[in-house]
């Protein structure tokens, strides 16, 4: 009885036991796995999955044809521009030919631009009451900050400058107001400006420009163009000709020159020495820089600069006498060449360099990486002076503007193009002189003789007009280069006060020569360049005035002038005229008349 309830009890522990033991999962698992997959088969949106025998590897597919060679596209006209130019160049800052910038009335405010309140006071005296863009830009880099005006500046020598301007914007008084004011501080009178300009006529002006800005400043302003004796400019440049001067000598503090005159004191005057100079600027700097008279440039750059000890010989002390050191005759960046001075060397020792700055200024400077390399410029500053257009492109676009060559023109200037034939262009040239006002005018040609044929068939069209109608006549006048210095002077000044009004010239006066009143200029001979064009028409339109240019183009030759306006964009600006044989035929009597006594006069002559 104990025993069966013993077995009892343990059954009904293991029962109880069984009860709390999990049940087996494994089978449960199984038959539920088994459940699953027994109803995925009968499930018609599952269908079952047919059993796939491995595959054997899938041979490669063929390699693709080799590519048939192509050619690359051709860079742009943009990409080949910048190729190999200086970043400088490509950096350059444009400037905004409407900017002006009016003179403040207090004066003690310079308005940022560096000026001495006695400078702006003789502005105001010329009648000058604000700065043009280039000056604006040019004058405070060059005087700003304060430092900048010193004389010498041999361990920090100042950033040399390239201002690429139109025509006629001011860029003369943008160096000569700089040079004035930095050398006014001056004690010492040494040769520390020297203004290369390639013809006598430009020497003439800026020299003028000079006499009247530093007028009271006490500064000694000489020019040399070949125009005096050599010994008389010697005279003038030299306060002494002993030969132990080792730091030059001068009675000046400006010399404005030409650059052959200049090659001929650099190797024939003693004691003419650049290395005080402190400004060297080079005016019309393409066409200067075209120019290979005794390779002038690099003579020029190699005076400014000190030779080094190894390159220079010093000359032994005279038993007769006692060498006294003048340190105050050599320059700075000189110093070393000192006679019986102990030159005391350290490891801490700064170069001296010397303190020139060199300035160029052009219409059409040069993007020609070989003649920018021949200059050694010192980390130079670029002023482009564009149109409105260019400005807005931002400094990308519109320095292609600049590096392509597109120059740019007064905003006050008109163009006009009349294609026409050879027998036809003296008939228009009489149609704008009697129909459009076209006097005060400055009329192109091809060369000296052109010149000189078409003021005689002037003449005698005016005087078979005058019998006709009666009237005084338009008085026209030769300016080339048959004339001499003193007879192109004359001319000019008769250009000037109005006695004359059209002046016929060859392209020797497109370059540089201001005359306030010229309102027309007429190329009778289509330019041959863009450069040519830009220079000429430059001669108007000038300091803000208006201007108006025309250009008479023969019909062989219109398909390449209108070819060249249009790589610069400037095709869609020049309007198209046209002459109607009404318009010229009250002329066409007194010009046949003309060209009888023209041909008549050659006849005789034997030309």
């Amino acid at each position: 009885m104990k025993n069966k309830k013993v077995q009892r009890n343990t059954q009904g522990e293991l029962g109880q036991e069984d009860a709390e033991r999990p049940r087996k999962r494994r089978k449960l698992e199984i038959e539920e796995h088994y459940t699953e997959h027994v109803d995925d088969d009968n499930d018609p949106s599952h269908p079952p999955t047919p059993q796939t025998r491995p595959r054997s590897p899938t041979p490669p597919a063929a390699l693709p044809i080799f590519p048939l060679p192509t050619r690359p596209d051709a860079p742009s006209k943009q990409t080949l521009a910048l190729q190999g130019l200086d970043k400088a160049l490509i950096e350059a800052e444009l400037v905004d030919p409407a900017k002006l910038q009016p003179f403040p009335t207090a004066p003690d405010d310079d308005g940022g631009t560096g000026l001495s309140e006695r400078t702006r006071k003789r502005l105001q005296e010329l009648g000058i009451t604000e700065l043009f863009a280039v000056q604006t830009a040019v004058i405070p880099f060059l005087l700003t900050p304060d430092s900048a005006k010193a004389l010498y500046l041999p361990y920090d020598p100042p950033r040399d400058v390239c201002v690429s301007a139109p025509t006629g914007s001011g860029k003369t008084l943008a160096y000569v107001l700089p040079i004035v004011e930095v050398l006014s501080v001056r004690v010492v009178t040494r040769l520390r400006a020297l203004i290369v300009l390639p013809t006598r006529d430009l020497v003439t002006q800026v020299r003028e420009t000079f006499d009247v800005v530093a007028k009271g400043r006490g500064l000694k302003i000489a020019t040399a163009t070949g125009q005096h004796s050599f010994a008389h400019e010697q005279a003038q440049l030299l306060a002494s000709r002993s030969p132990d001067l080792q730091g030059g000598s001068s009675k000046v503090d400006v010399l404005i020159c030409t650059p052959g005159r200049l090659m001929d004191h650099l190797s024939g005057t003693p004691n003419f020495s650049l290395q005080h100079l402190r400004f060297l600027v080079i005016d019309e700097a393409d066409r200067l820089l075209a120019q290979s008279f005794q390779d002038w440039l690099a003579q020029v750059l190699a005076a400014t600069r000190p030779p080094s000890l190894a390159d220079h010989t010093p000359t032994p002390p005279s038993q007769d006498r006692v060498d006294i050191p003048r340190a105050d005759a050599l320059a700075p960046a000189f110093l070393h060449l000192l006679r019986d001075v102990p030159q005391l060397r350290t490891d801490i020792d700064q170069k001296r360099e010397s303190s020139c700055q060199k300035l160029l200024f052009s219409a059409t400077l040069t993007r020609d990486p070989a003649k920018i390399a021949a200059l050694n410029l010192r980390e130079p500053k670029y002023f482009v002076v564009q149109g409105q257009r260019a400005v807005e492109k931002g400094d990308g676009e519109g320095m292609l503007d600049f590096v392509m060559e597109k120059f740019s023109m007064p905003a006050t200037l008109t163009e006009h193009m009349f294609v026409c034939s050879s027998a036809e262009k003296p008939l228009i040239l009489f149609h704008l002189v009697h129909t459009h006002d076209v006097v005060n005018a400055l009329v192109f040609t091809k060369s000296a003789e052109s010149t000189a044929r078409l003021v005689k068939l002037f003449e005698f069209f005016e005087a078979a007009l005058r019998m006709e109608r009666g009237g005084a006549p338009v008085v026209a006048r030769a300016y080339s280069s048959d004339l001499s210095p003193n007879e192109r002077k004359l001319i000019l000044e008769q250009f000037k006060n109005q006695d004359i009004h059209i002046l016929v010239c060859s392209d020797l006066i497109s370059r540089g020569i201001d005359i306030n009143h010229v309102t027309h200029v007429v190329s009778y001979d289509a330019p041959v360049d863009m450069r040519k064009y830009v220079h000429r028409v430059g001669r108007t339109a000038r300091a803000g005035r208006s201007g108006d240019a025309w250009t008479l183009v023969e019909e062989q030759e219109a398909r390449y002038f209108k070819t060249m306006l249009k790589s610069v964009d400037r095709l869609d600006k020049v309007k198209r005229m046209r002459v109607a044989d009404r318009d010229v035929q009250g002329l066409k009597t007194p010009y046949e008349k003309a060209l009888a006594l023209l041909k008549d006069a050659y006849a005789r002559t034997g030309d």
